[in-house]
């Protein structure tokens, strides 16, 4: 044996070996016959986005845990890899590098173009990835990796959509909608991050001038005139430039300062052919708040939508879907970006003398996840998903304990999401993703110009010619009359995710072997962050599609922070890649990938300080059992704030137990089993001092 424990010798051809003997290799004969019971669980399948941070490192060091003991234990053990092809992040990823090297964006580009670089980028990092999980030494069934765009996992997809349509839970129609306009697609609530500011707070926006910042977090008074009068109404809003699309202002019935002004028409300073009517709204309308009188934006913001649908007012757009003002803003702002058109609307006014007082406002800004987009409110066409009924069924199977999830404080959580659950938005308006089974119908004389808001231009089909035969029922006329172009829209990617746990098992063909034997699986172990994201979806997808819970149990494991506890964000640049901790990285590798990042300049400097404070020296080399020893240490917390000095402790913890194994116990050290401080400092958990316990019956 070597002299002392040395990661890279210890470690090297080990996991080459397991492989090649196949010993992770699930075999369905053995559960079929009944030599064996199964033990099965899938991997969240990480975004194939670039590399694995350390929170993904703690997920595999649990789960690789679980698998081997239940291995050990007998069971037909199936633990299924795979990887998730993460739509809005990756084509953002993409689009970003597209730019950044060649000055170019995806349209210079054309879809098909486009799609093929991603494809080519998902190559080179998807190995990555797989690179990572080998070293990590995790013992998944390499035979039934799955891709979610992989052939098998796309037919499920057609298969999931189709079924959901015919029973009518899927269905077309326009609603409010959270627009990121510099990615120009739409988000769900889940995909939007939110800003707290407590005051006036300057921001860039992507999509701008990157020169500039922008002001948020203040509350802008102007008047509007009575036509034909020179009585003024003033109100008070957030976001000035959506004035451009106001179309009333509402008061409550009770407030004395404007009884004389209800039902009077106002002049819109720059759209003067526009009808705006003072109109009463004691559901919106707080007296005691701002002016008392407000203006209703019905397009562009969910409370005044909800305004004008019980007052049937007009609904006017005033943004294209990049954020730019449309021809609704005039000649004086038609083509501005709406932040440019923020401050220039708001000198206009001045000059008219219709400004007022201009406050300190605290207030949520939602920004999307991907891109720091500030996210616009935009009526859009979208594709839904009614998911009441399968929300419902969640619930039950929580409350039966037909589904078990622990730690039990996420149950409340679970309850109140899913008992308030709104249709999912399951469109998106990208490029990389599934295409949405769903056809324009163009038929000469009946649809010579079809409608993209009328659902009745629309017909389903898991293929295009399933489609066709469904235009002929759906329109009575001969297939040679119908045309058909298939939506833009790519599926939401977590649509594709909510199926893993049986689309990977070959559903919807029931009687594949792996479905048989290894669906409905045992466990789902993942972090808390995407219960709603991904597990309850899972659940009710499973539920809808299957009539089976797609898992026993669902056991979810603390957030991975950094040392000052924020969240290990790519876009934030303080992930920490495995590989490094494993096989050391010097301080110059460190700051290089900070540079060759996508990150903003201010977040490369931001971070590069925050490097040479951490690393002065680099991170030395630990190894995967260090990491995975470490990692597990923390599990007695609810937030895992990591500091990689102890990770580094545990390398010479492994460093002891390679002594125990070469020279026994009776050269090491005495109280180092019964000391609490045993490694540097760093205190032993009970599973630690549980493994030494059993090293020293073993010796």
């Amino acid at each position: 044996m070597l002299d002392a424990y040395h990661p890279k010798q210890v470690e090297a051809a080990w996991y080459a070996w397991w492989e090649k003997e196949k010993f992770f290799h699930a075999n369905p004969e053995n559960v079929l016959n009944g030599s064996k019971k199964p033990y099965v669980m899938v991997i969240p399948p990480p975004n194939v986005t670039g590399a694995l941070h350390l929170g993904h490192a703690l997920m595999l060091s649990i789960e690789d845990s679980i698998m081997r003991w239940r291995r050990m234990s007998g069971y037909e053990v199936l633990w299924l890899p795979g990887c998730d092809h993460a739509g809005i992040a990756t084509q953002s990823v993409v689009e970003k590098q597209l730019w950044k090297k060649e000055q170019k964006t995806r349209h210079d580009l054309g879809r098909e173009a486009f799609v093929n670089s991603v494809w080519e980028w998902k190559e080179e990092y998807g190995g990555r990835i797989n690179n990572q999980f080998r070293r990590m030494g995790i013992s998944v069934d390499w035979d039934r990796f799955a891709f979610t765009l992989d052939e098998k996992n796309s037919k499920a997809v057609t298969e999931a959509f189709c079924n959901f349509y015919e029973k009518g839970l899927v269905y077309r129609t326009t609603r409010l909608v959270n627009w990121s306009c510099h990615l120009r697609t739409a988000l769900s609530d889940l995909e939007v991050e939110h800003l707290d500011i407590k005051g006036k707070t300057f921001l860039p926006v992507p999509g701008h001038d990157p020169k500039k910042t922008y002001e948020f977090g203040t509350l802008t008074e102007f008047k509007y005139r009575v036509k034909g009068t020179d009585k003024l109404i003033t109100v008070a809003t957030t976001r000035l430039e959506t004035m451009l699309g106001d179309v009333a202002v509402a008061v409550h019935s009770e407030d004395p300062r404007y009884k004389d002004f209800v039902g009077k028409e106002l002049e819109h300073p720059f759209c003067p052919d526009r009808k705006i009517v003072v109109i009463t709204d004691d559901v919106l309308v707080d007296m005691n708040y701002g002016t008392g009188a407000v203006k209703i934006t019905p397009a562009h913001d969910p409370n005044d939508n909800l305004c004008g649908k019980r007052h049937n007012l007009e609904f006017i757009n005033m943004l294209d879907e990049t954020g730019q003002i449309n021809h609704v803003g005039g000649e004086k702002f038609a083509g501005m970006m709406r932040f440019d058109a923020r401050v220039a609307i708001y000198e206009e006014l001045k000059k008219l003398g219709l400004i007022g007082e201009k406050y300190p406002n605290p207030m949520r800004l939602g920004r999307c996840s991907k891109s720091n987009d500030i996210i616009e409110p935009l009526l859009k066409p979208q594709w839904y998903v009614n998911c009441k009924g399968m929300a419902k069924r969640s619930v039950d199977a929580v409350r039966n304990k037909e589904l078990i999830i622990t730690p039990e404080s996420h149950e409340k959580t679970w309850f109140d999401w899913l008992e308030n659950i709104q249709d999912w938005c399951i469109s998106r308006q990208l490029w990389w993703g599934h295409r949405i089974p769903v056809y324009l119908v163009t038929i000469p004389g009946i649809i010579d110009n079809p409608d993209k808001n009328n659902n009745d231009h629309w017909v389903v089909g898991r293929t295009k010619e399933e489609a066709v035969q469904n235009a002929v029922k759906k329109f009575n006329v001969p297939a040679d009359k119908i045309s058909l172009d298939q939506d833009e829209d790519v599926l939401d990617t977590w649509f594709s995710s909510g199926l893993f746990p049986f689309s990977t098992m070959g559903w919807p063909d029931n009687d594949t072997l792996d479905m048989k034997a290894f669906f409905p699986g045992d466990l789902l172990e993942t972090g808390y962050d995407i219960l709603f994201f991904w597990v309850a979806r899972m659940v009710m997808m499973s539920l809808e599609l299957t009539d089976k819970l797609p898992f026993k149990t669902v056991f979810l494991h603390p957030m991975v922070r950094d040392e000052e506890g924020g969240k290990m964000s790519k876009s934030k640049g303080n992930v920490i890649d495995p590989l490094e901790v494993m096989d050391s990285c010097n301080l110059d590798v460190l700051l290089k990938k900070l540079y060759e990042s996508n990150l903003s300049e201010k977040e490369v400097k931001k971070n590069v300080v925050q490097k040479q404070k951490d690393f002065p020296n680099g991170i030395p080399e630990c190894g995967t059992d260090a990491l995975r020893f470490a990692l597990l240490s923390y599990m007695v917390q609810s937030s895992i704030n990591l500091d990689v000095k102890r990770v580094v402790g545990y390398r010479e913890f492994c460093n002891k137990l390679w002594n125990i194994v070469k020279f026994g116990m009776s050269n090491f050290p005495a109280d180092f089993v019964s000391s609490p401080e045993g490694v540097k400092g760093c205190k032993l958990s009970l599973a630690d001092q549980w493994i030494l316990g059993k090293l020293d019956l073993l010796i």
